[in-house]
């Protein structure tokens, strides 16, 4: 492990071993300084150099049906900061390490709980996975095709934009709170709730009457002409999001699009045809010459990348958006510091430790 220099340096998180926007919620605060220690089942503390989301802590192997491993991980609790867990609800409690004994032991503790539906409601205890989440909301109704089929968003909407994101935010808020107070308390992290909080521009958009069509016909999901992505001579894709007039005269200028029927930009009776025009538009070139030609413009214009080819694109080489640790290429932490820089304090594979050495170093 590398010496923590980020602006969570000193903060220290017990985290309950999972899947998804937990491991993913600990990374992100590892990165940022926190000291992390990942409670894994036997046999399980060995990650996958690979697994890049397991990075930058040490993990201990306990089995939590056995009291003595138990009381590892109550001695763990009570010098903690944040406990991270994703089990069902009541799972914790039946283990003896429910919010309500870890508050008695440790009165400062942030207690954050990851589930899917949440720790009540009728769904409470159902099995689930983020593109349940994501269709209960409403969310994933607007992820659709330009002929109407549902695309799934990868898992990014449901577990790390509306579950991590918000696990991270929630639990550094309730920190700054206990440091404040003195006093910790729970914090109820729903899949559900943060993307139902994150589609909240589109709740207002509709309230608005801005927001009127069905998927597929509106400004930001397939509907426009003048956003979204478009199949080149070549097969691949290119991206277009000039919704400022100002920028959308700028793509056509560049484009070499006279017609006057793209005068009309908001007409939305026209985007249709507009639409139709622009896809034959984009079929004459091929992705990168699509490229030379709008990229770096406020065309507000841009190729669409693999994930291989994104790590040699000269605007993210530049950013050192993706870092080499190790002899692993892998996305650099995010957001950056002026002051107190975040860093990868290590590989999945260096942080294994004895659980005795573990509560020895928290002492």
């Amino acid at each position: 492990m590398t010496r923590a220099t980020g602006p969570l340096a000193g903060v220290r998180i017990v985290e309950f071993a999972g899947i998804g926007p937990g491991p993913f919620a600990c990374m992100l605060m590892s990165d940022m300084g926190a000291d992390v220690i990942a409670i894994q089942r036997p046999g399980h503390g060995r990650n996958h150099p690979g697994n890049f989301v397991n990075r930058g802590r040490r993990t201990i192997e306990l089995d939590l049906k056995k009291p003595e491993d138990v009381a590892t991980a109550k001695a763990l609790v009570a010098k903690a900061d944040i406990l991270v867990e994703g089990f069902r609800p009541g799972v914790m409690e039946k283990l003896g390490l429910g919010p309500d004994e870890a508050l008695k032991s440790n009165a400062k503790l942030v207690y954050a709980r990851m589930t899917g539906w949440g720790q009540e409601g009728p769904l409470a205890m159902a099995a689930g996975h983020d593109i349940n989440y994501v269709a209960v909301t409403g969310a994933l109704d607007s992820f659709r095709a330009r002929k109407g089929g549902l695309v799934s968003p990868l898992n990014l909407v449901g577990d790390y934009g509306g579950g991590a994101l918000y696990l991270v935010m929630g639990a550094l808020a309730a920190l700054i709170s206990a440091r404040a107070s003195g006093k910790g308390q729970v914090v109820d992290v729903a899949m559900c709730d943060g993307v139902a909080s994150l589609i909240t521009m589109f709740h207002a958009l509709k309230a608005m009457g801005v927001w009127t069509g069905a998927p597929g016909e509106n400004l930001l999901d397939g509907g426009a002409p003048f956003y979204g992505p478009f199949e080149c001579k070549d097969g691949r894709f290119f991206t277009i999001g000039a919704i400022e007039p100002q920028f959308y005269a700028e793509l056509l200028q560049r484009a070499g699009i006279d017609d006057p029927e793209f005068k009309d930009q908001n007409d939305k009776a026209k985007w249709p045809s507009q639409r139709e025009k622009m896809e034959a538009i984009f079929k004459t070139k091929t992705r990168d010459e699509w490229s030379k030609l709008l990229e770096g413009t406020d065309a507000c214009a841009m190729a669409v990348y693999s994930m291989e080819e994104a790590k040699a694109h000269p605007h993210l080489v530049a950013r050192k958006t993706f870092v080499e640790h190790d002899g692993a290429a892998q996305p650099a932490p995010a957001p950056r510091f002026s002051r107190t820089p975040s860093q990868i304090q290590s590989a999945p594979m260096e942080g294994r430790i004895e659980p005795a050495a573990a509560v020895a170093a928290w002492s």
